[in-house]
């Protein structure tokens, strides 16, 4: 038995569930789903760079509502482009799978003339 394609394996995933948990923790855990690991080591990397960014220019300092509210957006804007990006992902690879097996597939005539 073959071992499944990289499309076959995204397409297989369900493309809400991949959505969802991307969104929900916000850290690109719907790519551990979707078994892609170069988009989930870029998340990680960028929401630790977004919380190393805010810890470095708050200093010794309390955070004001204000800073609070940037942090928090920053981190809702890397969960969304998240969602989308791995949305697409899964409806790319879907399609790609169909229009493959749609090629493979023989065509069968009837008829009494073949």
């Amino acid at each position: 038995m073959p071992n499944p394609s990289r499309d076959e394996i995204l397409a297989s995933s369900k493309g809400w569930a991949a959505s969802f948990l991307n969104f929900l923790p916000g850290l690109g855990s719907g790519y551990l789903y979707q078994r892609r690991w170069k988009p989930y080591f870029l998340t990680i990397v960028s929401s630790s760079s977004w919380f190393a960014l805010g810890f470095f220019l708050q200093g010794d300092s309390e955070p004001s509502k204000g800073e609070q509210i940037i942090g928090i957006s920053g981190l809702f804007f890397i969960s969304i482009v998240t969602v989308i990006e791995a949305n697409l992902a899964f409806k790319k690879a879907s399609k790609k799978i169909k229009t493959e097996k749609e090629k493979i597939k023989p065509s069968k005539k009837k008829g009494w003339f073949k």
